[in-house]
């Protein structure tokens, strides 16, 4: 999985070290009620569609650049579904970072999903009946995307 260019030059300096990152993460669904999906190359498990944010950039504009970037499609952003930090994560690499993870619920608007970069192996469409083995974390958000009343998640207390 391909790092940004300001986290390569930031693990030059403290190696494997945890990071703390803004990260971005959104439930898609299509007109039939599906989700995307794609198979990272990094460990071979399906995951929602994420990515980690580039310095200055806003949140929802991210998430929809990580979303085609990684599948082609073209999504928009229905609601903020929540904020959460979730980690450590430790990465094949021996990288470790935490998240401040921003979640959407979006819908797909265009394009064919496919893999679209080298950050996966496959991509594709699930029905929620017929999803692949997914972390708990994506599977939950997916969950709460499903119940979404209008008021975003987030820890209270």
């Amino acid at each position: 999985m391909a790092s940004p260019d300001f986290i390569v030059a930031l693990r030059e300096k403290i190696g494997h070290d945890p990071l703390w990152l803004p990260g971005v993460r959104a439930v898609v669904f299509d007109g039939d009620g599906r989700v995307l999906l794609g198979e990272r190359s990094d460990t071979g498990g399906w995951a929602l569609i994420t990515g980690i944010l580039e310095p200055g950039e806003e949140p929802g504009p991210g998430m929809l650049r990580e979303i085609f970037e990684e599948t082609a499609v073209v999504a928009r952003i229905e609601h903020l579904l929540g904020v959460a930090a979730v980690g450590p994560v430790t990465f094949p690499n021996g990288d470790v970072c935490d998240f401040l993870n921003i979640e959407f619920i979006c819908h797909y608007e265009s394009g064919t999903a496919r893999v679209n970069d080298d950050e996966s192996l496959a991509v594709g469409w699930f029905a929620i009946d017929a999803l692949p083995p997914l972390r708990p974390g994506h599977l939950d958000c997916i969950q709460r995307a499903l119940a979404f009343t209008g008021e975003p998640h987030f820890q209270r207390s």
